[in-house]
């Protein structure tokens, strides 16, 4: 049955791509090149660390591991594989990587002609990847094979009385290295004990990109004069209507917005919502920028160079698609809001419980709770310090990992 489902996601994703649905279109011509590019990349008398990831979120997750494996382990080589055309555009060119490809849909087929022609030394699944065909080829072949920063909720299929099929892809792990105790627990309930509460590898991901950040000559001109500063990631329209109005009444604030999706449409909305000053990074000169009330950040790879210079943030998504990314935030020490949406975001739960973050669920209250930290500095700097404490005490996923694999 399981294979049977995996025939009928690939027939889908043909019959989309043929009325041209544009990820189904570019994840068939991805496939087409695997095969090419592992035959093109091996170089012979190499041993190969295979790291599988879905999209741009797990390949953050992966970063810390490949990253400490190829300072201290030269001599291996790294194939990364994704499932999502999204994250494998993102990361297609990723310079610590050898080889960067999709995973081939996990026919029995592809698992046995995939592993046969890789031939790791060691693989390594992150979070939530359990392709049941390439764990049962893996682990008949001898490959230890570990899954990394995997969270586990009582509601997924593993633990529902009709989940033994699936429990036999969580025993063909070497190891799992969990994010959380209960995790943990959960996993000890189905007889699975090989476990190993680490961390969420993120947190040494986002630490390091605090560690470069950028700095940004444009963004230091608008932030220039002392008012405070709030940045706000990954924007949608559900987001503007939240943080806007009041940011349209209040003038004591300098506002950095960078949309989730960047066109002109976007930008276009964005511009006639917002009553200030508002100018475009692209587009804008030093005089301009330190005149403006609106920072609209029109292009990609900048924004967690940006949250550097904020005072507070908001990370969108929070009222749809779910929260993004907000430990890019939180490293800053910075009081962090998003909306509703992220009760499966185990991030967000605790920087809530910590102090650091704040849920909102409309307009008035986002207004009420910004009052709050204008009036009072020693609270924005308490709930700024306990978001940034908050991803320090959480780092050192990554090192425990590689301790446990003798790496």
């Amino acid at each position: 049955m399981y294979t049977l489902g995996i025939y009928l996601y690939i027939f889908f994703v043909k019959l989309a791509a043929l009325f041209g649905h544009r990820k189904a279109v570019r994840m068939l011509a991805g496939h087409k090149e695997i095969y090419d590019k592992l035959k093109g990349g091996m170089r012979e008398g190499v041993e190969y660390l295979w790291f599988h990831v879905s999209s741009l979120g797990e390949f953050e997750q992966a970063r810390p591991l490949m990253e400490k494996i190829r300072a201290g382990h030269p001599e291996y080589g790294i194939v990364l594989t994704f499932f999502s055309p999204s994250g494998y555009d993102s990361a297609k060119n990723y310079q610590h990587a050898d080889i960067i490809c999709y995973l081939p849909f996990d026919t029995r087929l592809n698992a046995k002609r995939f592993v046969k022609m890789l031939n790791p030394k060691m693989a390594f699944f992150i979070k939530y990847e359990f392709w049941m065909n390439f764990l049962l080829v893996l682990r008949k072949r001898g490959v230890p094979t570990y899954s990394v920063s995997s969270i586990f909720r009582k509601k997924q299929v593993f633990f529902r009385p009709w989940g033994v099929f699936y429990r036999r892809a969580l025993r063909c792990f070497e190891h799992l290295f969990v994010q959380n105790v209960r995790s943990k627990e959960l996993l000890s309930t189905i007889g699975v004990e090989n476990v190993t509460v680490t961390g969420d590898t993120r947190f040494d991901r986002v630490a390091k990109i605090q560690e470069a950040a950028r700095q940004l000559p444009l963004v230091e001109a608008f932030v220039d004069g002392g008012k405070p500063v709030f940045v706000v990631g990954s924007s949608w329209g559900a987001d503007e209507d939240v943080y806007l109005p009041y940011f349209n009444e209040n003038g004591g604030w300098k506002l950095i917005i960078a949309s989730h999706e960047v066109n002109e449409g976007r930008v276009k909305d964005i511009t006639s919502r917002v009553k200030g000053v508002c100018v475009r990074y692209t587009q804008a000169t030093m005089d301009e920028v330190r005149a403006a009330d609106c920072l609209i950040v029109d292009c990609f790879g900048l924004l967690s160079s940006i949250y550097r210079y904020g005072d507070v943030a908001y990370v969108g998504g929070g009222f749809g698609v779910g929260i993004h990314n907000i430990l890019e935030a939180a490293v800053y020490g910075m009081p962090v809001f998003f909306g509703p949406n992220n009760a499966k975001f185990q991030e967000a739960q605790q920087l809530k419980e910590c102090g650091g973050g704040i849920e909102i669920d409309g307009a008035e209250p986002f207004a009420e709770r910004m009052r709050l930290l204008s009036a009072n500095s020693q609270s924005l700097k308490m709930t700024g310090e306990a978001a940034g404490n908050y991803v320090s005490a959480n780092s050192g996923a990554t090192q425990k990992i590689l301790s446990k694999l003798n790496l």
